[in-house]
């Protein structure tokens, strides 16, 4: 799982990621009700064999998550009530595994908390533009970092631009909190650009959707700029949306094809629900992907 780190490495936590890499797989654990995602809500002992589960299974990263940001539903809970739920993840995870630990919140008073229980990467939807107090528990914790797409105001014109331009943003803020470049992942946001919603955790766009998410998908090798690019594509709305398949858990195979065509176009990391079948999936496309380079 781990390798031993070179100074020209990008690293997430502890693993080295990218460049010649293997595809790392990070497991999804939410510990909200409100999830959209429903099999992958789990609390107490369950949580404990879920993440043990994945362990097993082969994925390289647990991400926890204390409140549901799915931009079409209202989710939103006190900054109490999410830190309380990621920080007990968090004591019951480290007792039964010894992976890197991902919090996904855009809010710093959680994100603190959770970097002091021993998580080692935030994941942050929002870019580090939620939530100002963010750089300052940044600057102090320098945690590795996955910085996903994200704009408070609307966004118009080309879709590859301004991911590329939103993502830069991040960067440069992760900068200024005295992050390098070499402990950060990008997110280009699949399903969080939307023409509305009910949260404040989206970014608006005029342009449809689930074109915007095919588009991204096609391209990603576009959207890199030097950096290891994460996918999460797992179970959501745009593939229920092409396959008609109203209930997330019908999503599985729908799910499975994204992740095979995001690692076929340059993903470096694969953020699902469904560690066991995601890491077959990806295993064969990056087979296909050695013997499609080796016969060029």
């Amino acid at each position: 799982m781990a390798a031993f780190i070179i100074n020209d490495v990008n690293k997430l936590g502890i693993v080295s990621v990218g460049h010649s890499n293997p595809v790392r797989i990070m497991g999804i654990i939410n510990t909200s009700p409100e999830s959209f995602y429903k099999k992958s809500i789990a609390s107490g002992r369950q949580l404990a064999a879920v993440a043990k589960q994945m362990d097993e299974q082969g994925a390289d990263f647990i991400d926890v998550g204390g409140m549901s940001t799915a931009p079409y539903l209202s989710t939103m809970v006190s900054e109490n009530t999410e830190s309380k739920r990621v920080t007990d993840a968090i004591k019951i995870i480290k007792k039964v595994s010894n992976l890197p630990i991902s919090v996904d919140t855009c809010r710093a008073t959680v994100a603190k908390e959770a970097l002091k229980e021993g998580a080692e990467i935030l994941n942050d939807i929002s870019g580090l533009k939620y939530d100002k107090a963010m750089l300052g528990v940044v600057s102090r914790y320098q945690p590795s970092l996955v910085l996903c797409a994200y704009s408070k105001k609307p966004v118009q014109g080309n879709n590859i631009a301004k991911t590329k331009e939103l993502l830069k943003q991040s960067l440069d803020l992760a900068k200024a909190a005295g992050i390098s470049r070499k402990n950060i992942v990008l997110d280009p946001a699949i399903g969080f650009f939307r023409r509305s919603g009910n949260g404040p955790f989206f970014t608006k766009i005029n342009s449809d959707w689930v074109e915007r998410d095919l588009l991204i998908l096609q391209n990603l090798r576009l959207l890199k700029s030097g950096q290891p690019l994460l996918v999460s594509v797992s179970n959501k709305s745009f593939i229920g949306k092409l396959l008609k398949k109203e209930d997330p858990s019908d999503r599985l195979f729908g799910s499975l094809a994204a992740e095979v065509i995001a690692v076929l176009n340059g993903a470096d990391i694969i953020r699902t629900h469904n560690v066991k079948e995601t890491k077959q999936a990806v295993f064969l496309a990056q087979k296909f992907l050695r013997k499609f380079k080796k016969g060029l």
